[in-house]
């Protein structure tokens, strides 16, 4: 059974700085690329940044370019969100993603809040 389990979210003040976590199970998680995505009240779900299975490519959506930072630790089958410079339109619930061809999986997500 597959599980993905994020943590890391919480309420900050305009330009902080979080960390995200998500940990997998039940994969084989080198051969996953991995991303994640978030969605905000009455919007859709959004790719906020995605790593190829080795983390050797990344990819950001723009608004979060130069401020977000994905990276991952195949030994600990975990892959991170780094967040600086935090603004209240990050708010919202990020998720974690698995994908390998046709194989997806999604974590239950986690609440972030930017807010002074």
């Amino acid at each position: 059974q597959v599980q993905l389990v994020e943590s890391g979210g919480g309420l900050v003040q305009p330009g902080g700085s979080l960390r995200l976590s998500c940990v997998a199970s039940g994969l084989t998680f080198s051969s996953y690329a991995m991303s994640w995505y978030r969605q905000a009240p009455g919007k859709e779900r959004e790719l906020v940044a995605g790593s190829s299975n080795y983390g050797d490519s990344t990819t950001y959506e723009d608004s979060v370019k130069g401020r977000f930072t994905i990276s991952r630790d195949n030994a600990k089958n975990t892959v991170y969100l780094q967040m600086n410079s935090l603004k209240p339109e990050d708010t919202a619930v990020y998720y974690c993603n698995a994908k390998f061809f046709v194989y997806r999986y999604w974590g239950q997500g986690t609440q972030v809040t930017v807010s002074s």
